[in-house]
């Protein structure tokens, strides 16, 4: 990265934590350009630099959330630990192992996320979600059998109904509890057992 790309950067992430500050303050819709650029101590122009609108800013303050949940994910240990303790009867896409740190990562960023509910565009959970099937959920659907083909479909359902489940969580404060929360995901998830394959 030269000198160039890192100001700009780094330019970037002030707008960005810029945003993070005001949302402890007021609604995302109450927030304006011009109350970023003076918390990044940055000039109109440069933010039109850098972005359209401040839903833009959204944006990337949620996929640098996203991307960091899923740096988490990549590490080896994580991912081999979550596929060595699915059981072997039966096939368990949804458990505590990464739901629960999941869950408590949105409740850290509730604020963030509290912001999206105009903006559901933005939410783009299934960015996390698509590392995690890469990562996780394919190679254990394999290994219970399941045909190739039905991975994609099954993990849309999984993908949308948790969204929807999250996202109601969190516009109303993540008031319950992060276990029950997991509890009742796991509830509605289907359990694919490999006999049915």
């Amino acid at each position: 990265m030269n000198k160039n790309e890192s100001k700009y950067f780094n330019t970037a992430l002030k707008m960005n934590d810029a945003l993070i500050s005001l949302l402890d303050k007021k609604s995302f819709e109450y927030i304006t350009v011009k109350d970023i650029c003076e918390v990044a101590k940055v000039n109109r122009s440069t933010f039109y630099l850098h972005y359209s609108n401040t839903v833009d800013v959204l944006d990337e303050v949620v996929e640098r959330l996203n991307d960091s949940f899923n740096n988490h994910l990549k590490t080896n240990d994580t991912q081999e630990s979550i596929i060595n303790k699915i059981d072997l009867d039966e096939l368990y896409l949804i458990n505590d192992d990464y739901l629960i740190p999941y869950l408590a990562f949105i409740k850290e960023n509730k604020n963030i996320y509290k912001a999206l509910r105009n903006n559901p565009d933005v939410f783009k959970a299934n960015r996390t979600y698509e590392n995690m099937y890469k990562s996780v959920f394919s190679p254990i659907m394999s290994r219970f059998g399941l045909d190739q083909k039905w991975h994609k479909y099954l993990m849309d359902f999984y993908m949308n109904g948790i969204s929807s489940v999250i996202i109601d969580w969190v516009n109303d404060d993540c008031v319950i509890d992060i276990q029950e929360v997991s509890e009742f995901i796991k509830g509605l998830v289907v359990n694919y057992d490999k006999k049915n394959n």
